[in-house]
C-alpha cells in the first residue's frame, strides 16, 4: 500500500492529464474543499469513504475509487448534502460539477496518480 502525503500531482485520466491535490492527513481532508470559489483540477481525498458538501459554495462531482484507482461511482452533489459512503471506496475524487464528464470519467475507468 502507497504511502500518500499531502501535496500535488496528476492524474491521468481518459481525457488527458488533470493536476490534482492530494489530501492525505486528517486536517487536509477534513479541510477538503470547504471555504473555496473552485477548485482548479481535482482533489484526491486518501483513505476515505464518504464526502459531505455542508458549508461548500458550489456544486462538485464525486467519484468513489477503489484501491487500484478503478472508478466505483460519480455523483454531482450540491452544498449541503451527506454523501453515502461506498464500503468497497479506498479514495474520493472531488471536482467542479461537470469536469469528470469532461475528463471520460465514469464506472469502470481506471485512472492513475502520478
Amino acid at each position: 500500500m502507497a504511502r500518500w502525503r499531502d501535496g500535488t500531482a496528476l492524474l491521468d485520466t481518459p481525457g488527458g492529464l488533470v493536476p490534482v491535490e492530494v489530501a492525505a492527513s486528517h486536517r487536509t481532508r477534513t479541510r477538503g474543499l470547504l471555504g473555496r470559489e473552485g477548485v482548479h483540477g481535482a482533489l484526491l481525498l486518501t483513505s476515505t469513504r464518504g464526502i459531505h458538501t455542508f458549508r461548500m459554495r458550489f456544486a462538485i462531482d464525486v467519484a468513489y475509487l477503489d484501491r487500484e484507482f478503478k472508478v466505483l461511482s460519480i455523483r454531482t452533489m450540491p452544498p449541503g448534502r451527506l454523501g453515502v459512503p461506498r464500503w468497497r471506496a479506498r479514495h474520493v475524487l472531488e471536482a467542479e460539477a461537470g469536469a469528470m464528464a469532461n475528463w471520460g470519467l465514469r464506472p469502470g475507468v481506471l485512472v492513475s496518480v502520478s
